[in-house]
């Protein structure tokens, strides 16, 4: 487990207070002016020693994204962007971050702002959490008053500006160019890459997009040491996360610890257990709802980090774990998660589109006991035309939760539906399949 001396995030339960004169009593703000004074190559150079990558679900290394921005600033203003619309289900690390460590996200917005050559920051705030926004608000007007941002932050000698834009509840905004799109007062759709927004970004100018968790930590790896923050974890998967719990567990928490711990010891230890014990665990989906579930078997000794869940087939994108136990109808949830998809969708990519609400159809049916078997290698297929067709990662994880029950769960949905796939017995009507799928 974590030893408190390494925990990054002291306010995390709101043990104390959020504002400046607090923060600062926890180690914020302390040297900024020094850090930033050794130069934007070594603050790029010790965040690539750190190994930190982004917390926001795709685990992209931060330092490697920070030196995409150009060197040189030219004609076009470098603008850095904060993601913390987190629509993700089962996901609040970032509302926790914002409401009781928001001068650690301040103070992260200059120092990454300094080392990409941005003097204006915009932090992205889903339209729910507007209380956290005013938090937020509260301690960015704290840092204007003491000179700590603005003109000369810190003394510095770089101007920086921070602004907050609030989302009005889109799922798809969480995706870094929908996010840019919506900020520019457009409709939140996700734009093609390249060009990739560390080029050619918000209104057409070079952008850095991090989530809150990402740029949160920042100060006090640059305090402390790149190396300090590798040497916890796992080598590619360093340093610490904010782990969120829910679901069927007796104390549903957010917990920072070191990347790499199993998922029992999180559940066991931090989350009192699942309701009704080990044994009566069902599935764990351990990286908010997009990522595909685990059964109980590989739950029993899995580590929560990057690569050991991209082995398993499954991905810790957000660390949003959802315990799923035997009192649930694990077809209902996944038909549940579904629907979630098919309303989010933007609609722009056929397949997703069009796609999702299959998917969410056909899993309402099979919950009920209402298709045929053989649409259950029907509904692997359509996730398969999604998947890799879109131009977004959003297609790949509607149709990841789909593909994780059928991977793990598929003789139960098969069971349910197993009937005489020529005739739907509960509408008395000729059901129609292809002729291959009746010869197999």
């Amino acid at each position: 487990m974590l030893e408190d001396k390494d925990r990054i995030f002291q306010n995390l339960y709101n043990d104390g207070n959020a504002d400046l004169k607090s923060a600062m009593s926890r180690g914020d703000w302390l040297n900024t002016k020094e850090l930033c004074q050794k130069g934007k190559e070594w603050l790029i150079n010790e965040i690539k020693i750190s190994e930190l990558r982004g917390r926001g679900g795709a685990g992209f290394p931060t330092g490697l994204k920070w030196s995409f921005a150009p060197k040189e600033i030219g004609s076009r203003q470098h603008y850095l962007v904060i993601n913390a619309d987190e629509s993700e289900p089962g996901t609040c690390k970032d509302r926790d971050i914002l409401r009781f460590e928001p001068h650690k996200l301040v103070e992260g917005c200059l120092l990454a702002a300094y080392a990409v050559g941005a003097h204006k920051c915009y932090i992205y705030v889903r339209g729910e959490y507007f209380n956290e926004g005013n938090k937020l608000q509260y301690a960015i007007n704290e840092a204007y008053e003491k000179g700590l941002i603005g003109k000369n932050a810190s003394g510095t000698n770089w101007d920086l500006d921070i602004y907050i834009h609030y989302g009005a509840g889109a799922y798809i905004c969480g995706e870094e160019t929908a996010l840019l799109e919506s900020i520019e007062g457009k409709k939140g759709q996700p734009r093609l890459k390249p060009p990739f927004p560390a080029l050619i970004g918000l209104y057409g100018c070079p952008t850095i997009v991090n989530n809150v968790e990402t740029i949160a930590v920042v100060p006090t790896i640059l305090r402390r040491g790149g190396k300090w923050f590798a040497s916890l974890g796992k080598k590619k998967n360093t340093g610490t996360k904010i782990f969120c719990i829910s679901g069927n567990v007796n104390n549903p928490c957010n917990v920072e610890e070191e990347m790499g711990i199993t998922l029992k010891e999180l559940i066991e230890k931090h989350a009192g257990g699942v309701i009704g014990g080990w044994d009566n665990l069902k599935a764990v989906i351990p990286g908010g709802s997009s990522m595909p579930l685990l059964p109980k078997e590989i739950c029993e000794t899995i580590t929560m980090d990057f690569d050991t869940l991209i082995e398993n087939k499954s991905g810790l994108g957000t660390a949003g774990i959802v315990v799923i136990n035997n009192d649930q109808d694990i077809i209902k949830c996944m038909a549940r998660i579904a629907r979630f998809y098919k309303h989010e969708s933007c609609g722009q990519c056929t397949p997703c589109r069009e796609g999702s609400g299959w998917m969410w159809r056909m899993l309402e049916r099979m919950a009920k006991g209402e298709a045929s078997r053989e649409e259950v290698d029907m509904l692997l297929d359509v996730t398969k035309q999604i998947e890799g067709h879109t131009i977004c990662a959003f297609g790949e994880g509607s149709a990841w939760p789909v593909q994780g029950l059928l991977r793990h769960f598929k003789k139960e949905v098969a069971k349910r539906n197993d009937f005489n796939p020529l005739v739907n017995k509960n509408r008395n009507i000729p059901y129609l399949v292809d002729q291959h799928l009746l010869e197999k």
